[in-house]
């Protein structure tokens, strides 16, 4: 009650935006970071750290209610979750917790033009956003046969470690990068590799903020709690109405979203 008296109305737009979050998990299974990090960055005007850290635990616990709900229908691959998750939660946890504290306010000087924490955290950020929407926009191909392959674990260990490195500076779950890479080189279809997928986000997400976040910030509670809930009310209702609304032309016009979203913050960073 406290929370919503002392609300103004870029709080009110960013809770409101938060179920936007969990609708977007809801009917596509991806686009929940790309979403809140923004708003917890220029609605709720976090810094980027406290911005980041907050990000992993909404993605966190979001992936984990999701990825409950595909494990009933056995959509997830254990094996392929452990490999895959042990190096990404090895990697987050690294740079949560010993990078993410020694990078500069000023990281590059050059000349007169200094890129900041932000200006990189944020540029990051931005790109994954470009390179997210193109992936929704992406028409799908048509394999025409599925040829077995066997499990290639070293790409899949590497993968794994470069994805966890990816979530913890920017506060993403990585699952555009993680999906393709559980399909091509752990040989999954597509909503095996997905559950898969959500299963690692949740994880490697949640342990990334618990053990890299918790004891180096001061955590808002509160607001933390409010803000996910509202989230992962978001994608029951999102998971509800993915049975009965075909997701193509939602998929693309999220892709056109996040990718002007993305193009926004790079002229906003470093232009504006």
């Amino acid at each position: 009650m406290i929370l919503i008296i002392k609300l103004g109305i870029l709080e009110i737009l960013g809770f409101l935006s938060a179920f936007l979050v969990g609708i977007s998990l809801g009917l596509l299974g991806s686009g929940g970071s790309v979403l809140a990090m923004p708003i917890l960055t220029y609605l709720f005007k976090f810094n980027e750290k406290v911005a980041t850290a907050y990000s992993l635990f909404v993605v966190g616990a979001s992936a984990l209610l999701a990825s409950y709900r595909y494990g009933l229908k056995k959509l997830i691959n254990y094996r392929v979750a452990l490999f895959f998750g042990i190096p990404s939660i090895i990697s987050v946890i690294i740079v949560r917790y010993y990078l993410m504290p020694i990078i500069p306010e000023i990281v590059l000087n050059i000349y007169d033009f200094e890129i900041s924490r932000r200006m990189l955290i944020l540029g990051l950020f931005g790109v994954l956003m470009i390179i997210a929407g193109f992936q929704m926009l992406k028409k799908k191909k048509h394999i025409k046969k599925r040829i077995k392959k066997s499990f290639n674990y070293p790409l899949t260990l590497l993968e794994g470690f470069a994805v966890g490195g990816l979530t913890g500076l920017i506060g993403a779950g990585g699952g555009f990068l993680i999906v393709p890479s559980l399909v091509i080189l752990s040989d999954l279809k597509l909503k095996v590799a997905v559950g898969t997928s959500l299963l690692i986000i949740s994880v490697k997400s949640l342990l990334g903020f618990f053990i890299g976040d918790v004891m180096k910030i001061n955590i808002d509670w509160e607001f933390l709690g409010a803000f996910s809930a509202i989230a992962l009310i978001g994608i029951l209702i999102g998971i509800t109405l993915s049975q009965h609304i075909k997701t193509n032309l939602l998929k693309k016009g999220f892709g056109l979203f996040i990718t002007g979203m993305g193009i926004i913050i790079l002229i906003f960073e470093f232009i504006l």
